[in-house]
C-alpha cells in the first residue's frame, strides 16, 4: 500500500504530480458533497458532523451546504491554537463540499419507499468513503474537521481513539438536541466507513517518489504515540 507522504503545506504544492492530485482532489471534494446529500435525503439519519450541520440548518435561515461551509470555517479557526497548518485541500475542502451539496440537493429528492431510501444511504456511504479515498489520497492536507482532532492529539497526548470519540459525540449530542437527524444511518455511518475508507484509500494515493511516508490506518490510528506529530488521518 502506498502510504499518505508526510507533507508540509508548502512541501504538498511543490510535491510531483500537481496536476493530477489537483484534478483527484477537485473531483474527491464534489463527490463527497454528493454523497452528503445523498445520506440527507434518505431521511435514514446522518454522521455525527452532519447531524450538527442539519440541526443548525433547521435553526437558522441558511441551507445546509451554507451550514458546512461556515461550520468549516469555523472549526479551522480553532487551529490556529493548536498551530496547525492548513494545506490547500483543507481550504477547499470548506468550500467545495458544501457548494456540492447544495447543488446536489437541489435536484435530488428523497426516493418513494423505504428500500429506495435504505438504497441511496447505502450508496451514500460507499461514495462518501470513495470520496474521501480521492481528496484525502491527493495528497494536499486534511480537511478541517479531522485537523482539529489531530491537533488536539498532539497538544494533548490523548489517544486517537479518545479524541476522535469525544469530538465526535460532542457534535453529535448538540446536533441531536438542535433538532438534527439521527437514525439508522448514524449507526450505519459509523460501522461501515472505517472499513470502506481502508479499502478503498489504498488505491486512490498519488505516490510520491522520495517523499517521507506515514500509514494513516495502521499503528498510528491503532494507539497514537506523542512522538508522530505530523501524522494524520482520514479528513473532510
Amino acid at each position: 500500500m502506498e502510504h499518505l507522504a508526510n507533507l508540509t503545506p508548502w512541501q504538498q504544492l511543490r510535491a510531483p504530480r500537481m496536476g493530477r492530485r489537483a484534478a483527484q482532489l477537485a473531483l474527491g471534494l464534489w463527490l463527497y458533497g454528493v454523497s452528503m446529500a445523498m445520506m440527507v435525503e434518505s431521511h435514514l439519519g446522518l454522521d455525527p458532523w452532519d447531524v450538527l450541520h442539519d440541526g443548525i440548518a433547521r435553526r437558522l435561515p441558511l441551507s445546509f451546504g451554507a451550514v458546512v461551509i461556515v461550520t468549516g470555517a469555523l472549526v479551522l479557526l480553532l487551529w490556529v491554537p493548536l498551530r496547525q497548518m492548513p494545506g490547500l485541500g483543507t481550504v477547499a475542502n470548506v468550500v467545495v463540499i458544501g457548494l456540492a451539496t447544495d447543488a446536489t440537493l437541489a435536484v435530488l429528492h428523497e426516493p418513494a419507499g423505504l428500500p429506495g431510501r435504505a438504497a441511496l444511504l447505502a450508496s451514500g456511504i460507499v461514495l462518501n468513503a470513495a470520496a474521501g479515498g480521492l481528496y484525502i489520497g491527493a495528497q494536499l492536507g486534511p480537511g478541517p474537521r479531522d485537523g482539529l482532532m489531530t491537533g488536539v492529539v498532539r497538544r494533548t497526548g490523548w489517544s486517537v481513539r479518545a479524541v476522535r470519540t469525544s469530538i465526535e459525540v460532542g457534535v453529535l449530542a448538540v446536533g441531536f438536541l438542535l433538532g438534527g437527524t439521527v437514525g439508522i444511518g448514524t449507526v450505519a455511518y459509523a460501522l461501515m466507513i472505517g472499513p470502506l475508507v481502508q479499502l478503498f484509500l489504498p488505491r486512490f494515493v498519488v505516490p510520491l517518489a522520495g517523499a517521507p511516508r506515514t500509514d494513516p490506518y495502521g499503528s498510528w490510528l491503532a494507539t497514537y504515540r506523542p512522538a508522530c506529530r505530523d501524522a494524520f488521518v482520514r479528513s473532510w
